[in-house]
């Protein structure tokens, strides 16, 4: 995306942030008054600040492992009333157990807590549900995208169904179905209309060749117009690539990245799986002697999948099917084994995964990247998915992008068509991969695990 211009505004990220912080002060002070029936004076705010402020810094990392510092989705909105209910529930439950732990403050507010979560449930909702969306709205920019393919449709069809956007499109323009001289046309119409801020095109579209000397001339006649890449955007508005516009060059421009941040990566790697591999350990007589009660077989399976630059690797897991799915499957693409009922629980709790983490020490794995694929899997989606095999360029991982983002990756069988959009999502993470963004999907990690999110 061009600089200076921003379609997708990141500010609103801020806003939220802030406006949770003074609902948080302001039904503590509502509930002081309530409690004690007066306005709270200079010694009463000071005795509840501190400890509350500390626990504001809980409940925001509480909402933020919630996901409500996301993207306000359509689907976001319609589960944002019960996801407020249920954080609330779980911020005054820490509160307490933090009274009854921590004594330094010399307080023990049971009833304030109470009165608390009274005050702060519909200011929040209030908040978060009414007011905050109010606040988006005004004069949208007007702009005109130029492109063409499955993608681009998308694109235009998102933006036209959801209000939540601060821009519209005026018009779109298929250039596969437009001959080259109605480009030009559309071009001059964007250069002399003084209400199109800005125009959406796929730089790689050859057809767009010709009109851009009219639009380049359009920067010079304008106060405000800015040119915008198609996949720029794309990214921005659905956190995944657009599979029909990448290219060769593309995947090799971004496959390297920063000596440092590999190195960095490796010591986070080192340090997380070391730790949750010791702490892990307690866990394992339990989940052993569950799977030999269960049905009396094998506790671990061990699984070769394809690894970085192609190379073969052997995962360990704990079983939870009643074999070993090698990734053969029969004549619909589906594996003829079945989940345990302890495997279930393992698969909820993202439990049978644990033995990984001696994986990622070893090196083979990472904490974060796109996960492993069996052999005969690989084969099946290279020969089907255009650079599929760009995901062999960096280190597969335990989680990743696609894999707190995408619902429907296929569970034991094959799927191109949902395969394809998880490879959507491990080229944006491919292309976009830093420790915040590394940071960033392993807090969400720990919400869908938390909150035994899929199976």
């Amino acid at each position: 995306m061009m600089p200076g211009m921003t379609l997708v505004p990141k500010r609103e990220y801020l806003i939220l942030l802030l406006g949770d912080i003074l609902v948080f002060a302001l039904a503590l002070w509502l509930t002081l008054t309530l409690r004690y029936l007066e306005i709270p004076d200079v010694h009463l705010l000071s005795t509840h600040t501190t400890p509350f402020f500390i626990l504001f810094a809980v409940w925001v990392l509480v909402f933020f492992l919630a996901g409500l510092y996301g993207k306000h989705t359509k689907l976001f909105r319609s589960r944002l009333l019960p996801t407020l209910i249920y954080t609330q529930l779980i911020n005054i439950l820490l509160a307490a157990l933090f009274f009854f732990f921590v004594s330094l403050f010399g307080i023990a507010p049971k009833t304030v807590l109470l009165v608390y979560l009274l005050v702060s449930s519909p200011l929040i909702v209030a908040w978060r549900v009414f007011l905050f969306p109010r606040l988006r709205r005004g004069r949208k920019l007007k702009g005109v995208l130029i492109a063409s393919g499955p993608d681009a449709k998308a694109l235009a069809d998102e933006i036209a169904a959801d209000a939540r956007y601060p821009f519209a499109f005026e018009y779109v323009v298929d250039t596969q179905n437009t001959p080259s001289h109605e480009i030009i046309q559309h071009a001059c119409r964007v250069a002399e209309q003084d209400n199109i801020a800005f125009l959406v095109v796929d730089v790689t579209d050859n057809a767009l060749q010709t009109a851009l000397p009219i639009l380049y001339d359009a920067a010079f006649h304008k106060q405000r117009f800015v040119l915008v890449n198609l996949m720029d955007l794309y990214q921005e508005i659905f956190d995944r690539v657009p599979l029909s516009l990448v290219r060769y060059e593309w995947v090799l421009e971004n496959s390297a990245i920063s000596p440092v941040y590999d190195f960095v990566k490796r010591i986070m790697d080192i340090a997380l799986s070391s730790i949750g591999g010791i702490l892990s350990l307690i866990l394992y007589p339990f989940i052993i002697l569950a799977i030999k009660m269960d049905d009396g077989g094998d506790i671990f399976i061990s699984q070769e999948r394809v690894g970085r630059f192609r190379k073969p690797i052997k995962i360990l897991k704990f079983r939870s099917m009643n074999g070993n799915d090698a990734g053969k499957y029969d004549q619909t693409g589906k594996s003829t084994l079945v989940i345990t009922r302890v495997g279930k629980i393992l698969r909820v709790l993202r439990l049978d995964e644990i033995p990984q983490l001696w994986n990622v020490l070893k090196g083979d794995l990472s904490i974060v990247g796109p996960r492993p694929e069996f052999p005969t899997l690989a084969e099946h989606y290279d020969a089907r998915i255009p650079y599929y095999n760009a995901r062999y360029l960096i280190t597969p991982g335990l989680t990743g992008w696609a894999q707190i983002l995408h619902d429907r990756h296929p569970h034991h069988g094959t799927d191109v068509a949902a395969t394809k959009e998880k490879l959507a999502y491990d080229l944006y993470y491919f292309f976009r991969r830093s420790l915040i963004l590394d940071l960033y999907i392993i807090f969400q990690t720990v919400r869908i695990v938390l909150t035994a999110r899929g199976s």
